[in-house]
């Protein structure tokens, strides 16, 4: 039997499916400890499910993801309304210093995903898919390449991108607290939070309303930088530039957004823009998921898992050595090393994750609560995604 799902259909079966992953991560405490997001596990398990009737014979569904761009196009959009020059000034050097070491992470994950990629005998933009695009990017940067690289070549790159990505997530929140706690313990560190910013400023939406005002104007301001954004894509491919549509809607975004502060004439509530996001982000990997091919894993997995393993540990070398030197060798550069795990392997509530377990025994760390959101939260995005599309423009 064979059913096709049109593509308002498939989008109401991302919905039920993320509500799923929800319910499911209530019972099971485990998925909730390491942050896997709601469409992850809703995801994953219907994609098992599929992949047992296409197997069986039983079932074959056929999925219109046409809305799943849209999307996307909202979530990355977002992230650019919050790329304030006013809030990477207020965190100083240490931002621009972090972000620095965050992007050159993102060359190392890629460079060791080329080369493994190349000795397993394996197109290198399976790499690339093991490497900055899911362990840096997490879910959402790998669903946005995904389709780039399947017209590049990489058959399956989609349920690629999602297996590492999630392997990845578990992976940074194992490592992270414990890495964090050797370096306190073996460096004698001790908190001094009264040097740094205080904890009231890291959410600068706190006292944000939301009312449908506020919430249909942030919408037209994104869906505004998004048809802008299309604009300049063109006028990229015109010049030879070929970057991902969601990177030329984040910089109208970010242009719109420092407008408004430098100018004072408009403000962006940052609560709605946020929820839209939300929306947007979770709609997109339900989507992503629920048509994973779980079945295209099998030529991959031995391989994908080799170079997986490899960024694990690099990711630890990575953060106990050259993070927390670099970041200043005190406390709270100890702090931002075990959440430099969570978000350079999986997605920066994962890194708070990492930070929270960590400060809850051994005392706050505000800096690093203020440096590392600012950087994970959107910096990171625009130096990786020209990393990745110079790393894919070389080795496809």
């Amino acid at each position: 039997m064979e059913i096709k799902m049109d593509m308002m259909q498939t989008t109401a079966l991302a919905v039920v499916v993320y509500y799923f992953g929800g319910w499911v991560k209530s019972k099971w405490k485990l998925l909730y400890k390491f942050c896997i997001p709601d469409p992850v596990v809703g995801g994953l398990i219907f994609s098992i499910l599929n992949l047992v009737l296409k197997q069986s014979g039983a079932l074959t569904l056929t999925l219109d993801t046409t809305l799943q761009k849209p999307f996307m196009m909202i979530f990355f959009t977002s992230i650019g309304f919050t790329a304030s020059l006013q809030l990477v000034k207020k965190g100083g050097l240490q931002v621009v210093i972090f972000w620095a070491l965050a992007s050159v992470l993102c060359i190392v994950q890629d460079g060791i995903g080329v080369v493994l990629a190349k000795i397993l005998g394996q197109n290198p933009l399976l790499g690339l898919i093991c490497g900055s695009v899911t362990m840096t990017g997490g879910h959402g940067t790998g669903g946005a390449f995904a389709p780039v690289f399947e017209k590049m070549g990489l058959q399956g790159a989609m349920t690629f991108a999602m297996a590492a990505a999630t392997y990845g997530l578990v992976s940074g929140s194992l490592i992270g607290g414990p890495l964090g706690k050797k370096l306190i313990e073996k460096k004698n560190l001790k908190p001094h939070p009264e040097l740094y910013v205080s904890e009231e400023e890291i959410s600068s939406s706190a006292h944000e309303v939301v009312t449908y005002e506020e919430l249909f104007k942030s919408l037209a301001l994104l869906l505004i930088a998004i048809g802008i954004g299309a604009v300049l894509e063109g006028f990229f491919k015109k010049a030879g530039i070929t970057l991902p549509s969601y990177v030329n809607s984040m910089i109208i975004a970010a242009i719109i957004l420092n407008v408004g502060e430098s100018t004072g004439k408009f403000h962006i509530n940052q609560k709605c823009t946020e929820i839209l996001g939300s929306i947007g982000l979770n709609i997109f990997l339900s989507m992503a998921l629920v048509g994973l091919k779980l079945w295209e894993l099998a030529a991959v997995a031995g391989p994908m898992l080799v170079i997986l393993l490899t960024q694990t540990v690099v990711m630890w070398l990575f953060a106990y050595y050259v993070t927390f030197n670099i970041m200043g060798r005190d406390f709270d550069s100890a702090i931002m090393s075990a959440g430099h795990c969570g978000f350079g392997m999986g997605a920066t509530p994962n890194a708070m994750a990492n930070m929270k377990s960590v400060v809850e025994r051994f005392g706050s760390a505000p800096r690093a609560f203020f440096v590392l959101p600012i950087v994970g939260a959107f910096l990171i995005d625009f130096t990786n995604a020209i990393i990745i599309t110079t790393f894919s423009n070389i080795f496809h």
